[in-house]
C-alpha cells in the first residue's frame, strides 16, 4: 500500500508540474504574440509614414507602386480594399484603381466584337495608354492586374488567363477549359495554331482537338482562314500585334 501511495504521489506531482509547464508556455506564446502585434502595428504605422512622404512617387511611377504594394502584402495590408481611410485619402489608391477598372470594360466592350471577349495584357494596356489623358499617370501591368481583381465583385465576367509569357483578359462570362488554355499557348507565338498542331505538340486525339478548336470558333475567340495553306488556320485576334488592329 505504501508503494502505490508514493506512486499516486509522484503521479500527480508530474501532473502538477506538467500544468505548470503548460501554464508558463501559455504565457511565454500570448508574449510573443503581443510582442508581435506591438512590432507589426509599429511597422503599420511606419509604412503610413513612408506612404505619405512618398505619395508622388507611389502615384506616378508604376514601378515604385509595385514595390509599395509588396511591402503592404508583407504585413497583410491590402491599401485597395476599401475606399475609404487612410489609404484612399492619402494615397488616392481607391480612385486610381477604380477609374482603370471602368476602363478596362470600357476597352473590353469596345474590343469584343473583334476578338470574342479575350483580350492580350499588352494590348489592353497599350488602348488604356492611348485613350487616358497626358497628364494621367503611368499605368503597369501589375496595375492592369490589380485593377482586374477587383472587378471581381462584378461576378464571374472579368479573369486572367496565364499564357506562357504573357496574360490574356477574358471580359466574357464563360470559364475556358485546361484544354483551351492549352490551344492558346500553342497559338501565342504565331497567333494561330492547325489542328495538326495540336495532334503533333499535344499528342492529342483528333476528336479532342477538333472539340477545343470548333469551341474557340464558335465563341468567337478564333477566326478560321479556309484558304490557308496546306490546312485551315484558326488564328486568335487577342494576339494580334495592336498596330494591326489599332482603331
Amino acid at each position: 500500500m505504501h508503494r502505490r501511495g508514493h506512486g499516486i504521489g509522484a503521479i500527480k506531482k508530474k501532473d502538477l508540474a506538467q500544468a505548470r509547464y503548460k501554464d508558463k508556455g501559455t504565457e511565454i506564446a500570448e508574449d510573443q504574440v503581443s510582442q508581435m502585434a506591438k512590432q507589426m502595428e509599429k511597422f503599420k504605422e511606419n509604412l503610413e509614414d513612408f506612404a505619405a512622404k512618398h505619395k508622388d512617387e507611389i502615384k506616378k511611377d508604376p514601378e515604385f507602386r509595385v514595390q509599395f504594394q509588396e511591402m503592404c502584402a508583407s504585413i497583410g495590408v491590402d491599401p485597395l480594399a476599401s475606399s475609404k481611410g487612410f489609404w484612399a485619402e492619402m494615397l488616392g489608391v481607391g480612385d486610381f484603381y477604380y477609374e482603370i477598372g471602368v476602363q478596362i470594360i470600357e476597352v473590353c466592350i469596345a474590343t469584343s466584337h473583334r476578338n470574342g471577349g479575350l483580350i492580350g495584357i499588352e494590348e489592353l494596356r497599350d488602348r488604356l495608354v492611348k485613350s487616358r489623358s497626358k497628364k494621367s499617370q503611368d499605368i503597369s501591368i501589375d496595375d492592369l492586374l490589380r485593377a482586374i481583381k477587383k472587378l471581381k465583385v462584378l461576378g464571374n465576367g472579368f479573369t486572367v488567363i496565364p499564357v506562357g509569357r504573357t496574360f490574356l483578359v477574358q471580359s466574357v462570362p464563360g470559364e475556358l477549359s485546361m484544354d483551351h488554355t492549352m490551344l492558346l499557348q500553342q497559338a501565342q507565338d504565331s497567333g494561330f495554331v492547325t489542328k495538326s498542331d495540336l495532334l503533333t505538340r499535344l499528342k492529342w486525339e483528333e476528336e479532342r482537338a477538333m472539340r477545343a478548336l470548333e469551341f474557340m470558333v464558335k465563341e468567337g475567340l478564333a477566326w478560321l482562314d479556309d484558304q490557308a495553306t496546306p490546312e485551315r488556320q484558326y488564328w486568335f485576334p487577342s494576339f494580334f500585334p495592336c498596330t494591326v488592329v489599332a482603331s
